[in-house]
């Protein structure tokens, strides 16, 4: 398991528990306590858990949040897919992010990655996720731009005339959507036309459209429509996507990253 993996399933299993023990979570995750003490520092310096002897109990930043996005599964995949899409990311770019499990990642793997100063706010976040927000608040080196709008207790994603008036007066360098739905004819979609209707704008104010998906999602139907497949650049799925799905993807111009 390598580190942004640990540090997100440290998060998920302090936020379901409140705290956690070195040797205990050690044994739980297979690497040696001492790696623990590493990484449940780091989360200490990032004001994201408080330190105890023997462990760490969690501060109250992000887990008072109803939306810890809770994954029923595939977290491993979306990890993955998270770190593949950090990875396109400039240091100093501008990032727009709507909600979900795997943005969720994509924004841990960006808070976290190596090289981050915290006294440089070179990279730009723009979401309407509450618990994106939540998280990445206490990162010093990444600069947070929420959208206003209405919170929908079904998504706790803010949606409505405010959110649309602030993306419509920005830019973004990157705009990298979560979906309920991709396939080559009818594009990405989601499942509330509220939703869809914010990303869409997200996507049209940004340079690079970014999808990322779990392969549970190709090929899948939702109501709404968010852009078509000739409005995308990327898709980063995970390998157990249909390859004759990313194949007709990549016929259509989408680069395909399989993470």
């Amino acid at each position: 398991m390598n580190r942004h993996a640990r540090l997100s399933a440290l998060l998920d299993l302090m936020g379901d528990a409140g705290h956690v023990d070195v040797k205990a979570i050690a044994r739980r995750l297979d690497v040696s306590p001492s790696t623990i003490r590493r990484d449940l520092n780091y989360l200490h310096d990032q004001q994201l858990v408080t330190r105890t002897r023997g462990g760490a109990v969690a501060t109250t930043v992000s887990y008072d949040l109803p939306i810890r996005y809770r994954s029923a599964g595939r977290r491993s995949d979306k990890a993955r897919i998270g770190e593949a899409a950090a990875r396109l990311v400039g240091p100093s770019d501008i990032v727009g992010l709507n909600g979900g499990n795997t943005t969720t990642e994509v924004a841990r793997a960006l808070a976290t990655r190596e090289g981050s100063a915290p006294a440089e706010q070179s990279l730009t976040i723009v979401t309407n996720a509450i618990n994106i927000a939540g998280e990445l608040t206490v990162r010093r080196h990444v600069k947070l731009v929420v959208t206003g709008g209405v919170a929908r207790p079904q998504a706790f994603e803010l949606t409505g005339s405010l959110a649309y008036d602030t993306l419509a007066q920005i830019t973004l360098d990157w705009a990298i959507l979560g979906v309920n739905a991709l396939d080559p004819v009818s594009g990405a979609r989601a499942s509330d036309e509220e939703e869809a209707l914010i990303n869409r704008l997200m996507a049209q104010r940004a340079r690079f459209v970014v999808i990322v998906a779990d392969s549970s999602k190709l090929n899948a139907r939702a109501f709404a429509h968010i852009c078509p497949i000739a409005d995308i650049d990327y898709l980063v799925t995970d390998v157990s996507a249909d390859p004759e799905v990313v194949s007709t993807l990549r016929d259509s111009g989408v680069q395909v990253i399989l993470a």
